[in-house]
C-alpha cells in the first residue's frame, strides 16, 4: 500500500533551519520549559531562577547559536561525529540542534549504557568528541580513552563544561555559524542511532536530515490535533531513542511546547498538564494496573470492574456508524464522574491523546483508554525508518492495528509474512557495515523490517511478531510469542513474560513479578518480608500466575497454548543486560542466564 507524499524532492533544509525560522516568525512562543534548571549546567541569563524556566523560540535560537559557536571554536567540523550521553533534559536538545546547525553528526547514547556499549558506539562511529551528563559518565568515558584514538574532547554537562564551551565560542563570528548552517543539505548525515541490540552488537543507523525532515513533515501533516502551536507534552522517554527524537523535532517544527522530564514524571504531568504524551505500551499497562489496584485497596474493585467493561464497550460502539447509543451514554457518564476523570487527572487532566510505539498495546487496553477519554494512537516504525512508518489517526483509527502508512511511505507484505517498507523515511544503510546493509534490503530495494504482519482491506497494518523471535516447536508449529506474552503480562502481578519452546515438545513461559505489585501481594498473603525468590514455588503465587496464563490460553489455538511456567527469582532489568532501554526483552540473554529454569520446564519430556 502507498500513500501520496507530503514532501517531494531531495532538496529539504537542514533540521536546524526551523529553529531560525521559528525565532523570526513567532519569537515569543514558548518552545521548551526547563523544570528547576541548575544554572551552572547551562547559562540562564533570564529573570526566572530557582523554578520552571520557559524558553521562547528566540531564546532557543540564541542558545543554539551560542553553543554552535563553541563547537566551531573546539574544531568540530562538518560531518564530524559527536557522542551525546545524557538523560532527557534541555541540554540534550540544545546540543543536538547546535551540532546540526554546523553540519556535525549527533551519536546518541543511552545514559544507562555500559562502558562496553559506550566504547563501541564512539569507536565504531569515529566520534571526535563526546558530551556526557554526569561525573559517573565522565569516569566511565575516561576509562575508555586509550581505545578511542579519534576522540579529542569531552564535555560534562553537570560540571558546567557547556558554559565554558560557549565562552570559548565568543571569538567566533555569528556569520560562521550562518555559513555552516546554510551549507547543510538534506542529504547530509544528521545522526547515527545505534540499535538497541536485542541480538548481537548494536548497528549504527545512518539517518540524514532529509530522512528525519520527511518523517516529521508526514507525521505533523496527518496529526494536526496532536502537534500544533499551543500543544504541549512532558517528554520522559529517553531522547537517545529515535521515537522520542521524532517528537522533539516535531515540537520544534510546529512551535508546540515540550517539558523535558527525566525525574518525578507523575508530579510533572500534574504540574504542566500536557495536551498529549508519548509513551511505550508498558506505561499504559502500569497505569491500568495501578488504577485497578487502587480500587481494590479502597474496597471498590467492583466499581473498577464495571468502569472497565463500560469503557471497552463504549469504545467499541464508537466504531459503529451511529456511535454509542443511549444505552451506553448514561452509564458512561456515571463512570466518567466516578472513575475516568481520576484516571485522566494522573496525566494532568488535559491530556486526551497519546502516542505509543515500540510494542503492541493490546486491543482491549486500547479500547479501555479510549472509552475513558484518552485516545491512544498506536504507530509503527523502526530506527531504520526515521522512525515512523504507520500511525492511527483520530480521524482514521482501528484499535488493534498500528494504523495506515504515512504519506509517501509504501508498505507491503512479503510471501513469508515479513513487513517490507519503502520511501524517503528509509535510511541508506548501517555505518561501517556494508554486509548488514545489504542484508537489510530485498533485491528490488524494499527494507526488510524483521517484523511479521498483515494489511487489511482498508490498509491498516497489524504486527503479529518478529521473524527472529518465531518459536518452532518439535512438532514443526511456528508460533509468534509476542501476542501471547502481551496477554499474560496484562495481569498486574506480572512485569515480564517470555515464551520458550524452540525445538521443544510444547510452549512454556518464564514470568517475573512486578516489584510494586509484589509488596501488596506478599503483605495480603501473610508474607510481609518475603522476596520473590523465597516464594516462587509457593502454591498461592503460582495459582495467581496460572490464572493469567489460563486467560491467555483461551485466546489461542491448542498448539499455541502455554503448558507450564516458571517464576524467575527477580525482575528483568536493563542494568543486568536483560532488557533494552525501551523495555524489550533480550531473549538470548535471558534464556542463557536462566537455562536451568528452562530445562526444568521440560524435565521428564
Amino acid at each position: 500500500m502507498r500513500v501520496e507524499p507530503v514532501v517531494t524532492g531531495t532538496e529539504v533544509p537542514g533540521l536546524a533551519e526551523m529553529v531560525w525560522d521559528n525565532a523570526q516568525k513567532d519569537p515569543e512562543a514558548v518552545q521548551f520549559v526547563r523544570p528547576d534548571p541548575v544554572p551552572r549546567t547551562w547559562q540562564a541569563p533570564r529573570s526566572t531562577r530557582g523554578g520552571p524556566l520557559p524558553v521562547t523560540c528566540r531564546e532557543f535560537r540564541d542558545d543554539v547559536l551560542t553553543l554552535a559557536r563553541g563547537f566551531i571554536a573546539a574544531g568540530i567540523g562538518h560531518g564530524d561525529r559527536v557522542g551525546l550521553m545524557s538523560r532527557t533534559r534541555y541540554e540534550w536538545t540544545l546540543v543536538d540542534y547546535a551540532l546540526w546547525s554546523i553540519g556535525a553528526v549527533t551519536v546518541p547514547v543511552y545514559d544507562t549504557s555500559s562502558a562496553e556499549q559506550l566504547g563501541w558506539m564512539l569507536s565504531d562511529s569515529g566520534a571526535v568528541g563526546c558530551v556526557v551528563e554526569t561525573g559517573e559518565h565522565a569516569e566511565k568515558l575516561a576509562g575508555l580513552r586509550d581505545d578511542l584514538p579519534a576522540l579529542r574532547q569531552t564535555w560534562q554537562i553537570d560540571a558546567g563544561d557547556l558554559i565554558a564551551l560557549a565562552g570559548e565560542g565568543r571569538t567566533v563570528d555569528d556569520g560562521k555559524v550562518e555559513a555552516r548552517r546554510r551549507a547543510v543539505s538534506g542529504g547530509d548525515v544528521a545522526t547515527i542511532v545505534y540499535t538497541s541490540g536485542t541480538t548481537g552488537r548494536p548497528k549504527g543507523c545512518v539517518l540524514t536530515h532529509h530522512n528525519i525532515y520527511c518523517d516529521v513533515s508526514k507525521a505533523t501533516s496527518v496529526l494536526p490535533e496532536l502537534l500544533h502551536p499551543g500543544a504541549s507534552t512532558v517528554l520522559f522517554l529517553p531522547l537517545a531513542h529515535v521515537f522520542a527524537r521524532l517528537i522533539q523535532v516535531g515540537i520544534v517544527c510546529t512551535r508546540a511546547t515540550m517539558v523535558h522530564s527525566a525525574d518525578g514524571v507523575l508530579e510533572q504531568l500534574r504540574k504542566y498538564r500536557p495536551t498529549f504524551i508519548l509513551a511505550v505500551p508498558r506505561v499504559f499497562e502500569k497505569m491500568y494496573n495501578a488504577a485497578r489496584q487502587k480500587a481494590d485497596d479502597a474496597h471498590r474493585g467492583w466499581l473498577f470492574t464495571v468502569a472497565d467493561a463500560v469503557a471497552v464497550r463504549y469504545s467499541r460502539a464508537m466504531d459503529k456508524p451511529r456511535g454509542p447509543g443511549a444505552l451506553w451514554r448514561m452509564p458512561h457518564a456515571v463512570c466518567d464522574l466516578l472513575a475516568y476523570r481520576k484516571l485522566r487527572a494522573t496525566l494532568g487532566g488535559r491530556c486526551r491523546m497519546a502516542m505509543v510505539g515500540g510494542a503492541p498495546l493490546g486491543e482491549r487496553l486500547g479500547h479501555f483508554f479510549r472509552g475513558a477519554g484518552i485516545t491512544v494512537l498506536e504507530g509503527y516504525g523502526l530506527t531504520e525508518t526515521s522512525p515512523a512508518v504507520t500511525a492511527n489517526l483520530p480521524s482514521a483509527m482501528r484499535i488493534g492495528t498500528v494504523g495506515r502508512p504515512l504519506p509517501g511511505v509504501e508498505v507491503r507484505i512479503a510471501d513469508d509474512g515479513e513487513v517490507l517498507v519503502r520511501g524517503d523515511v528509509v535510511f541508506a544503510g548501517y555505518w561501517n557495515n556494508p554486509d548488514a546493509t545489504r542484508d537489510a534490503f530485498t533485491d528490488d530495494g524494499w527494507l526488510r523490517t524483521g517484523d511479521l504482519g498483515s494489511l487489511d482491506d482498508d490498509g491498516f497494518l497489524r504486527i503479529t511478531g518478529r521473524t527472529k523471535e518465531i518459536i518452532v516447536t518439535a512438532s514443526g508449529k511456528n508460533i509468534a510469542p509476542a501476542p501471547i506474552e502481551e496477554k499474560i503480562r496484562a495481569h498486574p502481578l506480572i512485569s515480564n513474560a517470555m515464551l520458550v519452546g524452540d525445538r521443544r515438545p510444547y510452549l512454556a513461559a518464564l514470568a517475573t513479578i512486578d516489584p510494586h505489585s509484589w509488596l501488596r501481594w506478599r503483605a495480603s498473603h501473610g508474607h510481609p518480608d518475603a522476596e520473590v525468590a523465597d516464594l516462587r514455588d509457593n502454591a498461592e503465587l503460582r495459582e495467581e500466575i496460572k490464572t493469567a496464563i489460563d486467560h491467555a490460553n483461551r485466546t489461542v489455538s491448542k498448539a499455541e497454548q502455554v503448558k507450564t511456567f516458571r517464576i524467575l527469582p527477580r525482575d528483568l532489568t536493563e542494568a543486568d543486560g536483560e532488557i533494552t532501554p525501551t523495555l524489550k526483552i533480550k531473549r538470548e540473554v535471558v534464556q542463557d542466564r536462566y537455562a536451568a529454569d528452562v530445562d526444568a520446564l521440560y524435565r521428564g519430556h
